[in-house]
């Protein structure tokens, strides 16, 4: 059940990285196109077209720098934190803003 195999890889390296799905709603598994989900369908292909758009600045970083660049984990906690953790105080404050990720 290579379909089935396929969703519980997701499954359990979501367990084992302790990563929330609600705030990574996509997965890449080798040698297969993406995996994006969503609440709603629209919400999956929004999802989708997003780690399109970050893949594709990814690429051409790559193809300017010609090395693999990687930010320290600290600095994307950092990022990701002022957003979407407790006390957040960047980003607006809308209604899209306070669902698009759990705030701890």
């Amino acid at each position: 059940d290579y379909e089935g195999n396929t969703g519980k890889t997701i499954v359990q390296t979501f367990a084992k990285r302790h990563l929330d799905y609600e705030a990574t709603p996509g997965s890449l598994v080798s040698q297969h196109g993406p995996f994006c989900w969503g609440k709603t369908a629209a919400q999956a292909v929004y999802n989708a077209k997003v780690l399109e758009v970050v893949a594709e600045e990814d690429y051409h970083t790559l193809m300017l720098t010609r090395a693999d660049s990687h930010v320290p984990q600290y600095l994307l906690d950092k990022h990701y934190y002022r957003k979407h953790g407790q006390g957040a105080y960047y980003g607006q404050n809308n209604a899209q803003s306070q669902t698009h990720a759990k705030r701890k």
